[in-house]
Formats: structure tokens, C-alpha cells, sequence
């Protein structure tokens, strides 16, 4: 039996992970097993390498950056996402191919096609089956973040708002796959949204 995968995404600030921790409680009450994960930093191989893309104080060039997230991705893929799938388990995953087109392609200024072939290279073409976008506003995304910020996290106001529009437009062109909710509510006005799209679907 072939589980389902949803994956989650969003700005930093955008408080996804606070809702991703909700929905894997509301779908564990409902008798569903579920496996929540991340990127980067899903797998063992995938912290060491989380580790260098949120807190390297050197330079990181833009292209090595987006190889070093497809490297993490790659094994998580192979060693975690498709096991839990073949045991039919609901695969909940923190970012994934989404974030580097958002990322590295509308906010970094890669070629966002490339991108896209690279993800394929690189799930062994999983896709998910759901993915939900947490849109914020920029700015209240950046008050949210508090002092302490990673490497990606510390830039500046117009790469958020790239950020912000590249998701957007992913939305557009996906609309059979994502769906968008307003995160700028509380936390039970946007999980209450959320249950409806997982209803739905």
C-alpha cells in the first residue's frame, strides 16, 4: 500500500512548523500513521549538511548552495521519504523541491527551469501528492523571526519579498498540487483552514 506525501512551505516566520506539529496530531488522532520530516536536515547525512547551509559564516556561492540542498534532498528521498511511502505511511515533510525554486530560484535569481530538472534528478521523481503554502506578509514574517536568525534568515527585506513572490507564482502554476493559506491569522484561524484542505483532499 502507497502512503500519501504532503509537503508543507513557507517563508521563515511564516509559522508552518507550529501547524505542521498540529496536523500530524490531528491525523494521528484519526488513526493515520504518520512520519513528520524536514529539509534540509531529514536524514543523518542531511543534518551534517543542514548544519553548513543555515550557519556557514563564509561565503556560499549561490549554485554550491542549491547543489548542497539537491545533495540533502537526494538522500532523504532514497532513505527516508520512500520507505515510510512503501509502508503506507502519511509522509509530512517541512520544505522540499518547492523551497529551492522559492529560495534559490525567484529569491537568488537561479534559472528556475534548471531548478526544476535538478529536483527531478534528485527525488527520483517524487512528487508530493498535497502541498500547503503558508503566505505571510514580509514584514510580519521578519518580527516573527525574533533576534536569533540563521544564515538565510538574516537577509535582507527584498529577498523575503522575492521569497514571498516566488511561492505565489508556484501556486499558480501548480494549482492541481498547492494550496494557499492565509498565515497572517492566528494559529487556530490558519489550522482550521488547513483541516479543510485536508479534508478536502
Amino acid at each position: 500500500m502507497q502512503g500519501k506525501f504532503i509537503t508543507f512551505e513557507g517563508a521563515d516566520g511564516s509559522g508552518k512548523t507550529t501547524q505542521i506539529e498540529k496536523i500530524k496530531k490531528y491525523l494521528e488522532e484519526k488513526g493515520h500513521k504518520c512520519l513528520l520530516t524536514r529539509e534540509p536536515g531529514g536524514s543523518k547525512l542531511g543534518n551534517k549538511i543542514r548544519e553548513i547551509l543555515l550557519h556557514y559564516d563564509g561565503e556560499v556561492d549561490y549554485l554550491s548552495e542549491l547543489l548542497l540542498y539537491m545533495a540533502d534532498r537526494a538522500q532523504h528521498v532514497k532513505t527516508i521519504i520512500l520507505p515510510a511511502l512503501k509502508e503506507g505511511m502519511i509522509v509530512l515533510c517541512d520544505r522540499y523541491i518547492d523551497s529551492s525554486v522559492a529560495y534559490q530560484g525567484y529569491a537568488r535569481g537561479l534559472d528556475v527551469e534548471q531548478i526544476m530538472e535538478l529536483n527531478k534528478i534528485a527525488t527520483f521523481g517524487i512528487e508530493p501528492d498535497l502541498t500547503i503554502v503558508f503566505d505571510v506578509e514580509t514584514q510580519t514574517a521578519i518580527k516573527r523571526l525574533g533576534e536569533t536568525k540563521d544564515r538565510l534568515e538574516q537577509e535582507g527585506i527584498e529577498f523575503h519579498q522575492k521569497l514571498r513572490y516566488g511561492y505565489l507564482e508556484l501556486a499558480k502554476k501548480f494549482p492541481q498540487r498547492i494550496s494557499v493559506v492565509n498565515s497572517n491569522l492566528t494559529i487556530e484561524e490558519v489550522f482550521s483552514e488547513v483541516k479543510k484542505i485536508l479534508k478536502d483532499f
